[in-house]
Parts: structure tokens; C-alpha cells; sequence
């Protein structure tokens, strides 16, 4: 369905938020601006014939090195959203704490139509090709994962990049995140901006005293970041999921869909259409619209526009997409009193993580080694003394709990969830301050672009 497009509605997000701020002359024409968009033609031998492909990354903020972003690869990519993006992503860094500009990257391509060893050649050369120009490496430009890109991608840009660079073989592993583990990734990187999204709204509930479990939820969008999002709502947070909608139709139970089977059915190869849970329905536009209490749209941009605002029943809004709503539909949203929590804040886990990731292998150390030794002492020290004090013995069990020093996968998520957390309270704080900026949205605007304005202003711009 047609919305605004992606760019002009992140332009007028900006240009309501610099209306209430006070920043020196031109500097918002400066923070709004992207830096630099580099498209680049290249040609691969396919099936017997030269073919072409088309790609982009945008570099849109540079106050803070290396800029960050993913890369997706989608058959209708094209240069003003990867501009849009790029900007989303200086503003969500700068949001939560992350010290890194923003960037993204695309490919025109859809991934279904190329083998596997078709899209290693593809994804080789276009590593070639950004490499060529300084838009991917450990210290200027770090690339991730997206729509249509995952662990295997970033494994060959990896590889491709330490096979040309031959100079920065030490920290090579750092010019990518979202790899395999086996390749220098980190536990908790897949599920990181759907474990972000529970994280947020979590937060947004606890904010308000209201109660998550039990909360009907819809997601849009069962790929990685939705279908995490799904699984830990419902395992962790009690959050029934009564509706999962894909471009292959919807599956609807209002008891709750069983998510771990459905899970196990896609992995297997498995359609909506023959789930073991749920009531399958063929693709409608309504769907969206179904009754619930919170919808997490975790597909594409644009998904709710001024043609389905009206309609949409769902009384909170987590955009854990890119842009899944634009400025026309937000603002009907908003005089309507559903609340959102913005895609810079709500869908940041992936970049946070990313940033773990980006250090782990920059100090080329595990997350707990230095500290774990010592960790069990104390904790053993600890349990000796209430022993001493209280002449009964603690069980084995909870004294080997207490000597259990986090993983790295423990460690992980108590960082991503402690700064999702604190960047949802700032927002909420914020718009508590100054009412008149009306939404968590223009609050989380207003603190980025404070970030971003500090930066420059520190530079001497």
C-alpha cells in the first residue's frame, strides 16, 4: 500500500524536532545532511553471462567513527532508503549510547534467485567494492546484517576483507559484526533486536505500572527480529501472541500461538498455511488491524499509513521495522492516544550488541575471562561466611549458582537490557520535562540530535 516515502518522513521528523530547539545557525542543515551516498555497478560471471548488480551505502554522520549500519539485500532497495536509514542509525547510536555514526548499505538483488555459491560471489565482490572505497573496515565503517543478509553474509564479507586487506589481518574480524562464532561472533547477536524490542516495551510498561503479562500481541513479520521478539514476550514476559501476519497470509489464536512449535515447523522447512498452531487465513490487508493490545510491525517501512491509521486497534505500538509507520499515520496515531515507541529506540538491540561484539573482537579477549576467577572466590567467600554466621550449610545447588559467574551470553543480555532500558527512560523523561514535544518519538529525536550537536560542537564545527 502506498506511504509516504521512507526519506521524507524521516526528514519531517527532523524538522519538527529542530523547530523546538535552539541550535546554532546552519547546524541543523548539518546534522540533517547526509555525508556522503556512494552507489557502485559492478559485474559478476553468473550462469555463463556477465550479470550486474547494483548497490549503495550511505555514510550519513561521521562526528563519531567508525559509523555503523547494516546491509540488506531486497529486490526494490534503492539509494533514498539507505539514505534514510543511515540517518536513523546516527540518531538510535546517539540515543542509546553507542559510540558510533550511522550508515547503511544495500544490494538490488533478491536472494531467493541465486544458489548459495551464486550469492558468496555476489557478496565477495561486493565487499570488493566497498572495501575500494573505504566503506568497510574495523576502524571507518563497520557493516551488519539486515533484511535478506545474515551470519553467512557477514562470514564471507569477513573473509573477503581480511583476504585483500592484508595490512589490518589483526583486527580484520572487526570490519563486520552479526558473524558466526565460529568466525568472531558473539552469543546473543541474532536474537539481539527482537530481545531489544521486549526490553522496550517492558520498560514502557513498567514506566506506567501496568502489567505485561498476559498482554495480547500481533507481530508483523516473522523473520528473525519478529519471530525472536514472539518467543521472548511469550517465554519470558508472559505476553500471549494471538496473531503472527506474513505476505503468505496469518495465523490467529486468541488463547496464544504455541511459538517454539511454530518455530520448529518453519525451521523445518514448514508453511504458515500447515502450522501446528493457529488459524491459518490467506494474505488481507485488515490483518493489521486486528484487535489486540500491543502490534509490533517487524517487517518492512511503511506498513501503517494515513489509508490504515484509522483502523489499527492496537493500543500500543512497538515499530521494531525501520520506519513501519510514516509521518501522515503517526500523527493520526498520536491524536488518537496510541502510544508508540519509536524504531530508534525500540528496535536498537542489534546495533548494542553489535557495538559488544565490535569491542570483543577489537580486544580480541571473551566477555567474563579476566573477571571470572576472581568472581567465584568472592561468592565463595561470601557463602563460607553466612555458613559461619547463620551454622547451617548452604545447598550445593544454590552455592554453585552463586559461584556461577556469567556467561557470555549472560553478560550480553544484562548489558543490552540495562541500556535499552535507560535509553526508553530518557525518552520518557524527556517528554515528561517538555510535554509540548507530544511523543516518545520527538523526545528520543530531540536527545539524539543533542548528542549528535554536542559532538560537532566539540570538534570545532
Amino acid at each position: 500500500m502506498p506511504g509516504t516515502n521512507v526519506l521524507d518522513s524521516v526528514g519531517s521528523q527532523f524538522d519538527t524536532a529542530f523547530s523546538g530547539m535552539e541550535l546554532a545557525k546552519g547546524l541543523p542543515e548539518r546534522i540533517r545532511a547526509t555525508n556522503s551516498l556512494y552507489q557502485v555497478t559492478f559485474g559478476v560471471r553468473l550462469r555463463g553471462e556477465l550479470v550486474s548488480f547494483t548497490g549503495w551505502r550511505a555514510v550519513h554522520s561521521e562526528h563519531l567513527e567508525p559509523v555503523k549500519g547494516g546491509i540488506r539485500y531486497a529486490p526494490d532497495a534503492n539509494g533514498d532508503e539507505v539514505e534514510a536509514l543511515a540517518a536513523l542509525m546516527t540518531l538510535k547510536c546517539a540515543l542509546v549510547g553507542v559510540p558510533f555514526g550511522g550508515s547503511k548499505g544495500a544490494l538490488r538483488i533478491d536472494p531467493d534467485e541465486w544458489s548459495e555459491l551464486e550469492l558468496e560471489k555476489i557478496t565477495r565482490r561486493f565487499t570488493q567494492e566497498l572495501a575500494r572505497r573505504g566503506l568497510i573496515s574495523p576502524g571507518r565503517n563497520v557493516p551488519a546484517p539486515d533484511m535478506g543478509t545474515g551470519e553467512r553474509e557477514m562470514a564471507w564479507m569477513a573473509d573477503e576483507y581480511r583476504r585483500i586487506s592484508p595490512l589490518e589481518t589483526l583486527n580484520a574480524a572487526a570490519c563486520v559484526t552479526g558473524k558466526p562464532l565460529s568466525r568472531g561472533g558473539i552469543a546473543g547477536r541474532t536474537e539481539a533486536t527482537g530481545r531489544g524490542v521486549a526490553y522496550a516495551l517492558s520498560e514502557h510498561y513498567a514506566a506506567q505500572g501496568r502489567r505485561l503479562k498476559g498482554e495480547r500481541v500481533i507481530v508483523q513479520g516473522f523473520g528473525n527480529v519478529g519471530s525472536h521478539a514472539a518467543l521472548i514476550l511469550s517465554g519470558e514476559f508472559g505476553c500471549k501472541i494471538t496473531g503472527i501476519i506474513e505476505r503468505e497470509g496469518s495465523l490467529f489464536c486468541e488463547g496464544g500461538l504455541n511459538i517454539p512449535a511454530l518455530l520448529a515447523h518453519r525451521s523445518g522447512g514448514g508453511s504458515l498455511a500447515t502450522s501446528p498452531t493457529g488459524r491459518f487465513s490467506p494474505p488481507e490487508p485488515e490483518a493489521l488491524c486486528s484487535d489486540c493490545d500491543v502490534l509490533i510491525p517487524a517487517a518492512m517501512e511503511n506498513a501503517i499509513t494515513a489509508e490504515n491509521a484509522e483502523s489499527i486497534r492496537a493500543k500500543v505500538i512497538v515499530e521494531a521495522a525501520n520506519g513501519p509507520i510514516d509521518a501522515a499515520a503517526d500523527a493520526l496515531l498520536q491524536d488518537r492516544g496510541v502510544e508508540i515507541i519509536p524504531d530508534l529506540c525500540a528496535n536498537a538491540g542489534g546495533v548494542i550488541v553489535s557495538y559488544f561484539e565490535w569491542v570483543k573482537n577489537l580486544t580480541h579477549m571473551p566477555f567474563g575471562l579476566m573477571e571470572r576467577r576472581i568472581s567465584q572466590r568472592r561468592f565463595g567467600h561470601v557463602a563460607d561466611l553466612i555458613e559461619g554466621l547463620t551454622r547451617q550449610a548452604i545447598p550445593c545447588e544454590v552455592r554453585s549458582e552463586l559461584a556461577e559467574s556469567g556467561s557470555e551470553l549472560d553478560l550480553v543480555r544484562s548489558g543490552l537490557e540495562d541500556m535499552m532500558r535507560a535509553a526508553y527512560r530518557r525518552m520518557a523523561a524527556r517528554l515528561q520535562e517538555q510535554p509540548e514535544l507530544r511523543s516518545l518519538r520527538q523526545a528520543g529525536y530531540v536527545l539524539a540530535i543533542e548528542e549528535v550537536a554536542g559532538a560537532y560542537r566539540d570538534l570545532g564545527i
